[in-house]
């Protein structure tokens, strides 16, 4: 932490929401670096547990206004921010592409439009959402459950949020936003949105600052009702600690170690061309992300040099071409962590079958790496790197596959290639939250969340709304 006034412009020092107003917080300042280049672009306040609890009380002084405001007025405000999202949308790209080094075009797509879609689809079911509904003489009652708090990551700095912030709103809850210190640019960018959308002031807040600071402070907060947190599963069992203090409802989105299963029945071409994207999207740096190829042992070699082709074709370098596919990682702290990775697995015996090329000059870059012929219980087949590091698996049978998938402390997301009735009875096999079935396309309306240490509780659409509520059973 530094006073930012020597590195970065006055303009590019962002303040605290509270109560509706810009709070400038204290005299420290968290530098926010562009990590293709490593220079400072902007600052944010280093918040501390003071600044918590001023944005708390506004959040609980705004909740009795904000919960009684009909439904229909609820979604309306969430439609409006939905369309300031996209107004703003190529600003948003811009300020993603900057803080974590997302490619533009995925920043546009994806780190800029899920965020427009999914806050989109919340406001549409306030309509045909059951707030209440009759169980014999019981009436039962759907009532935002209070203030939350808002912990999210770096890798997806928009998406993580709004697919909080957008059904808290609908719900009728207040919200206390810790975004990620990392990637703290886009929340600004939707604080503004915010405003102009009409919420009262105090209904959402934004309180910057480090995990064991101002993430503590949320989450240990007496006045804030329930924490949703994403992030590693590190942090969210200390959020979790920290919570039962005093009781306050928790939902978790963790990491995941998914696994991509490859038939003996399945279309090769698609399956590697599909799962080497989904092991590298955004850089790697995806908690979904099939960073565990298990393919059949006696067409191992064939399938890696199909994954080798495929990962030659995936340029690295400057974020802001359209051209790249992998950018840096998200920090220069996150580069040696996946170069530790790397080398541990040729360390511990697997094949390096790929490695790429990276620029020249500065910037936190990553050579992609496809490991082949790694053992089940090996440290990069267990252990969640966050980089573009694939592990291909050779299995013996299909039970064995279904057990060495399994066999993992995560149980996130996972995917299943092969005839599809085939690869349909192995999906519902695989113990995680979702599984794709020959590519199935991601849908943001369905529930997305994991199995053991990946998490509990859902998100997105009315799965992540109902995260929100509390019930109250009426007798008549």
């Amino acid at each position: 932490m530094a006073a930012p006034t020597q590195n970065v412009p006055a303009e590019n020092v962002a303040a605290h929401w509270i109560a509706g107003a810009s709070v400038a917080g204290g005299g420290e300042h968290i530098d926010v670096v562009n990590p293709a280049t490593g220079e400072v672009i902007a600052a944010v306040p280093a918040g501390t547990a003071a600044d918590v609890d001023r944005a708390v009380t506004a959040a609980r002084a705004a909740f009795p206004e904000w919960s009684a405001t009909p439904v229909a007025e609820r979604a309306a405000v969430v439609k409006r921010i939905s369309e300031g999202l996209k107004e703003r949308g190529a600003e948003i790209a811009a300020a993603v592409t900057s803080e974590m080094g997302s490619p533009i075009s995925f920043s546009r797509s994806v780190q800029a439009g899920l965020p427009v879609f999914t806050s989109g689809g919340v406001a549409g079911l306030a309509e045909s959402f059951p707030w209440t509904e009759e169980i014999g003489n019981s009436l039962v009652v759907r009532e935002p459950v209070g203030v939350v708090g808002a912990i999210t990551p770096w890798n997806y700095p928009l998406h993580q949020v709004v697919a909080k912030v957008a059904p808290a709103l609908l719900a009728g809850c207040t919200v206390v936003l810790k975004p990620s210190e990392v990637a703290p640019l886009s929340a600004a960018i939707l604080a503004a949105i915010v405003a102009e959308a009409g919420l009262p002031a105090g209904a959402f807040n934004i309180v910057y600052g480090t995990g064991p600071v101002v993430g503590e402070a949320i989450a240990g907060h007496p006045g804030v009702d329930m924490v949703s947190f994403t992030g590693s599963t590190a942090a969210g069992k200390r959020v979790s600690v920290v919570a039962s203090e005093t009781v306050k409802r928790v939902a978790l989105e963790l990491g995941g170690k998914s696994a991509n299963v490859i038939l003996d029945d399945a279309d090769l071409a698609k399956a590697v061309k599909v799962g080497l994207g989904n092991a590298w999207i955004n850089g790697g740096q995806t908690c979904t992300a099939w960073t565990r190829m298990l393919v059949p042992a006696a067409k191992h070699d064939e399938i890696v040099e199909m994954v080798a082709a495929a990962a030659a074709r995936y340029s690295v370098g400057d974020p802001t071409e359209d051209t790249t596919r992998i950018g840096p990682m998200s920090s220069a702290t996150q580069q040696g962590r996946v170069n530790g990775y790397i080398e541990r697995g040729a360390a511990d015996g697997a094949t390096v079958a790929y490695s790429g090329a990276t620029p020249d000059g500065p910037g936190a870059y990553i050579a992609p790496t496809v490991f082949a012929g790694v053992a089940p219980d090996a440290v990069i087949a267990q252990e969640e790197i966050f980089g573009p590091v694939l592990s291909v698996i050779p299995y013996a049978d299909e039970e064995q596959a279904v057990a060495i998938a399994n066999n993992s402390i995560y149980g996130l997301a996972g995917a299943v290639f092969g005839e599809p009735d085939h690869a349909l009875a192995v999906a519902k096999r695989l113990r995680t939250g979702q599984v794709d079935v020959n590519g199935g396309a991601f849908n943001p309306m369905a529930p997305f969340g994991g199995y053991k240490q990946s998490g509990n509780g859902r998100e997105l659409g009315r799965f992540g709304l109902e995260e929100f509520l509390e019930i109250k059973s009426i007798q008549r």
